[in-house]
């Protein structure tokens, strides 16, 4: 799986909170006064340093999208997109990410100019990451489900053949998507109030602290802790059970009977 989320990680462009409220355009030094040849220099510095850092996620996300696109083809040809829901629904919230990766940074590269509605929405919208954090949301929920689904079919075998229904692994994926609503929520209501459109360029103010905080902590939790701590419980119990199952198959010798035991 080429995952949107490890992209930004890659890239180190992470969507914390401090990144949402940066200036969203690559023409921020317009804004503030630059007097001398060193403040030139460092200035025009920058800007290729911002262009060739765009460019390069630009192409991990072009190559993330081919790689997943491929993947779910490959999925789907070999029909099982049905057997493994699950996993392909985490290649196609990754396929979502890589898209809309694509797309904010191939406008930020071409520095289109914004006016008007269309302009406002999309620096509240689009340039704001939102669509974005909600795929990475989708993503992180989904792999905590493909963890519980592998922990109650191998820990709980006769209890998951019994009990588990296709609908559930549906409303599961539904789920995953309906976790990053509140976060994306948050994030455009803050952007449509403190972002503003100058000479065709999105710029987005700080907000209070508190909202900072509060937002980064929900961030942090359901995409890293909750993943982690039930990722590390699932498949932890997963090894358990098949050492004791090895241990219980590596006491029988090839004939059937238990070794040390006369026949």
């Amino acid at each position: 799986m080429f995952s949107h989320h490890r992209f930004l990680e890659m890239s180190g462009e992470t969507p914390t909170l401090s990144h949402l409220f940066d200036v969203m355009t690559t023409d921020q030094g317009d804004m503030t006064d630059t007097t001398g040849e060193n403040g030139v220099t460092s200035s025009s510095s920058h800007d290729v340093d911002v262009v060739y850092f765009q460019s390069f996620v630009l192409i991990i996300g072009i190559i993330g999208t081919a790689a997943n696109g491929l993947i779910l083809y490959a999925m789907v040809a070999s029909k099982q997109h049905k057997k493994q829901a699950l996993i392909f629904h985490q290649n196609a919230t990754d396929l979502y990410g890589c898209v809309l990766l694509v797309i904010a940074y191939g406008l930020k590269l071409s520095k289109i100019s914004m006016s008007g509605s269309l302009g406002k929405w999309l620096c509240t919208f689009l340039l704001s990451g939102a669509p974005l954090h909600l795929g990475i949301f989708a993503s992180s929920a989904n792999l905590m489900m493909i963890s519980i689904e592998r922990y109650l079919k191998v820990v709980h075998t006769a209890w998951s053949k019994r009990k588990l229904r296709k609908w559930m692994t549906y409303a599961a994926m539904a789920c995953a998507w309906i976790s990053g609503i509140p976060h994306v929520y948050v994030v455009m209501v803050m952007m449509y109030k403190h972002s503003v459109v100058v000479d065709g360029n999105c710029y987005a103010y700080g907000v209070a602290s508190q909202v900072k905080v509060a937002v980064s902590i929900y961030y942090f939790l359901f995409t890293y802790l909750f993943v982690l701590v039930i990722s590390a419980f699932c498949y932890g119990k997963i090894l358990m059970v098949i050492r004791r199952q090895a241990r219980v198959m590596a006491s029988y010798n090839p004939g059937g009977s238990r070794i040390g035991k006369p026949q």
